[in-house]
């Protein structure tokens, strides 16, 4: 049975949110999910205002991540959440 590799880059709706607190909120709703962290990197975008980048495992089986991607932009702080990449893994 495959794995999915997925990384979300996760927009803040500014510099003055709390990363801390919407990391964890975002984690919670990935493992809920069925997902794995496997990495979590703030990424400087520009004027101070930064992304996080989470990639984590997910069984194929799950199918698509839209629903995950609408549940993580109802987040209060949350501007927006992208798919960056995608790859499989055998295994």
């Amino acid at each position: 049975m495959a794995k999915v590799i997925i990384t979300f880059r996760i927009m803040p709706e500014g510099v003055d949110v709390s990363f801390d607190d919407l990391k964890g909120l975002i984690i919670k709703k990935i493992t809920n999910f069925g997902g794995i962290i496997t990495e979590e990197k703030k990424e400087p975008v520009a004027f101070g205002l930064s992304s996080l980048n989470i990639t984590f495992n997910l069984d194929e089986n799950k199918g698509d991540t839209e629903k995950l991607e609408d549940d993580i932009c109802k987040i209060e702080g949350v501007q927006s959440c992208s798919v960056i990449s995608v790859s499989r893994a055998m295994g």
